[in-house]
């Protein structure tokens, strides 16, 4: 039979273990870091399981996994890298879609017109930011947008170009672009929501933006890393990612 003094000791001794625990890795493409963060927080006040999330460009992160990079979990502004990184042998299962994303051009001056937006996008004459369409997908389905209105010879030598989609927001938000083709879920933060106009952009316009989610190889030694991909599965996730603006697969 155990004493209490026994007993004291094995609830330390659990306690430790739980908090030496690793955090979850997870590589995050920049439109979801803000709905990934309200995600990781429902996680971690739902589980107590930390998450240590790092953001940038999918086709950035995709290449630093090929290196090593220590990430369990990878969730990526398109299907094409998540698909790559499987085929390549670094996922412990298929990839799984998470979110369908938005595109929309994003504005703090005082004259954009958000019914008359093509217009006024090839009469004027300042920075137009997109995110680079080598390395994020959003950058490169902006570009579609731009040829099917007819407007790539207009705005093509006004483009600027961010590492990622986050990056080409901050330019809007710091005035060195004028306006700037940026995710939905972005504006849709509470942290720029009232700042500048925007407007939806047509999903005819483009390809749609089909975000997947892949259990990296890395996860076999984390338990927790299964978890979390389970969770961004579940409603409140669900529920989270449809309030920044992304449809549902």
């Amino acid at each position: 039979m155990m004493t209490k003094r026994m007993i004291s000791m094995l609830l330390a001794v659990l306690a430790l273990g739980q908090a030496q625990a690793a955090p979850v890795r997870v590589a995050v493409a920049a439109n979801v870091q803000y709905a990934f963060a309200d995600i990781a927080a429902a996680f971690t006040r739902d589980t107590g399981i930390a998450v240590e999330p790092a953001f940038a460009s999918s086709g950035k992160i995709s290449t630093q996994i090929m290196n090593g990079a220590p990430f369990e979990l990878f969730l990526s502004a398109d299907n094409e890298f998540p698909q790559k990184l499987a085929e390549a042998g670094f996922s412990l299962r298929a990839p799984k879609s998470y979110a369908l994303g938005a595109l929309v051009l994003w504005s703090k001056d005082a004259q954009f017109d958000g019914k008359h937006w093509q217009q006024w996008l090839a009469a004027s004459r300042g920075k137009v930011a997109i995110a680079n369409p080598r390395t994020a997908p959003y950058g490169s389905e902006a570009l579609r947008v731009l040829d099917y209105y007819k407007l790539t010879a207009a705005v093509t030598p006004r483009l600027v170009t961010g590492d990622n989609i986050a990056q080409a927001a901050q330019f809007v938000d710091s005035g060195a672009a004028q306006a700037g083709f940026v995710a939905k879920a972005l504006v849709l933060a509470p942290q720029m929501q009232g700042v500048g106009r925007w407007v939806d952009i047509a999903e005819t316009s483009h390809q749609p933006i089909v975000q997947d989610m892949v259990l990296l190889k890395n996860a076999a030694a984390n338990p927790d890393a299964q978890k979390l991909f389970d969770y961004l599965g579940a409603p409140a996730a669900r529920q989270i990612l449809q309030r920044y603006g992304y449809r549902l697969p």
